[in-house]
Parts: C-alpha cells; structure tokens; sequence
C-alpha cells in the first residue's frame, strides 16, 4: 500500500458495518489510526467486529445523535492518538420509501437527529480540534444521490441529505482559511446490509443505472480516501456523487 494516510488520525462515525466498515478498513491499510465510532461494535453483516481487524483501531460507542457523546468521541480521539486529522460522518439511516403523509414526527425528528444533526456537530467538533491543532485537516460527509435529486416517496429523507449537502458547501468557504477541507460523498444504492435487509433498496434500480449494477462499499472507500489523502489537497465543497451514473440521466 502507498500508505496515504500515514501518522493521521480517522475518526469514522458509523463505522461497524457496511459504507463505515470499508472506509475503516482501507483508511487502516493507508496507515492511518482509525476510530470506530457507533451505537454497536458487531457489523450487521456479520464477521469480526471491524476494529478488531484494525492494526492501530479502537472502537468507541457513540450515538451520534446525542451531542455529549459525540463530543466525548472527538476527545477520547485526541487523547488516545493525539490528533484528529480527518473526520468521517457517515453514521446514517434509511427508512426506505416512506410517501410524505406516512411519517410520523417521532420517525421524522430521529431521522434528522441522526443523519442531520449528528453529521452537523460531527463537523462543528471536528473543527474545533482541528483549529486548535493549526495544521488543517479533512471532513468527508456522507450524503447520498437524494441530496441532490429527488428519490420517490423519500421526503424526509431526501431533506436530511439536501442539508447534509449544502451544509457541506458553507463548511468549505467556513473554515477554508483554517485549512480544513470539508467534503461530501453522494453515494447510489449501495449494497450493504441496511440497503438489501431494513430498506429493500438493492438491485432495485438496475435498469436505471448505466453501469447495469449496485456499488459496493468498497467503491465509496476509494472515494473517501482520496478525498481525506493529500491527492484532494485543493479539493473542497464538493459534494462527490459515486452513483454508477444514475444521476446523469
């Protein structure tokens, strides 16, 4: 390996299994040191828990939803390596086609606490330590094609992306003069376990998409490491779609 990341410290939300799991294990394998953060440590795809295959990797529970636990997170980070460099907010959830009169606000409120709220004071932490720290840095949120096009019966949750992209824009021209690189990864339907088993969204959409298939997770951890590694050092604001071109039509 080219060891792109090597001597940087990854704090990756939602990190146990599926889009999280990849980013882990490909950022681990470029050298980085890699926090697991989520609400459980066992992937839901079943195998060893991913900061067990990790030579320089800690898991740390996290509900990013609750900002107090978000933010012992980011310190127990630092203080277990002693930087945060590049910030990863991919922990998110997909209920599936929901049309807009069917979701409750109860549904509505976690939806947006986790894939929202959670991404945005992912980010506000992440800065904060990486302005201390005086040597710049990278956050990658995950997003999804619903943040930038409309996705059947998935308001709620098309609003919870949309804001995630915009969001990341502000972030760019925020704290470009600190140095800090803020992206977004735009992701397709990937095929993971939450999409194949909670939303029933895999291999659904084939004949839409020109490349003729799903991602796989992988796709979106090559993805994500070029936009944390040096290679993206003038890249920022962007918002990354990785959709085997569904979004071209």
């Amino acid at each position: 390996m080219s060891q792109r990341l090597a001597d940087t410290t990854a704090l990756i939300t939602g990190a146990s299994s599926g889009i999280g799991r990849s980013i882990a294990l490909r950022f681990a394998e470029e050298g980085a040191n890699v926090v697991v953060a989520d609400v459980r440590s066992e992937p839901r795809e079943g195998g060893t828990p991913t900061h067990e295959r990790l030579s320089d990797g800690v898991f740390i529970e996290t509900d990013v939803s609750d900002i107090e636990q978000l933010r012992s997170t980011v310190n127990e980070t630092v203080e277990t390596f002693g930087s945060l460099d590049v910030m990863v907010n991919n922990a998110g959830v997909f209920p599936g086609s929901q049309p807009i009169e069917t979701v409750s606000e109860d549904e509505y409120d976690r939806l947006l606490a986790i894939n929202l709220k959670g991404v945005y004071f992912g980010c506000t932490l992440a800065a904060e330590i990486m302005r201390e720290q005086g040597d710049g840095g990278s956050i990658i949120n995950l997003s999804s094609i619903a943040g930038v096009v409309a996705f059947d019966d998935s308001a709620a949750y098309c609003a919870s992306k949309g804001g995630v992209t915009n969001l990341t824009r502000e972030l760019a021209v925020e704290l470009g003069n600190d140095g800090i690189r803020v992206n977004a990864i735009n992701p397709g339907v990937i095929e993971t376990a939450m999409s194949t088993e909670d939303a029933a969204v895999a291999g659904t959409l084939g004949d839409r998409i020109p490349l003729g298939r799903d991602g796989q997770p992988e796709e979106i951890a090559g993805a994500a490491l070029f936009l944390a590694s040096e290679d993206a050092s003038y890249v920022t604001g962007h918002n990354l779609v990785v959709d085997g071109g569904y979004t071209a039509r």
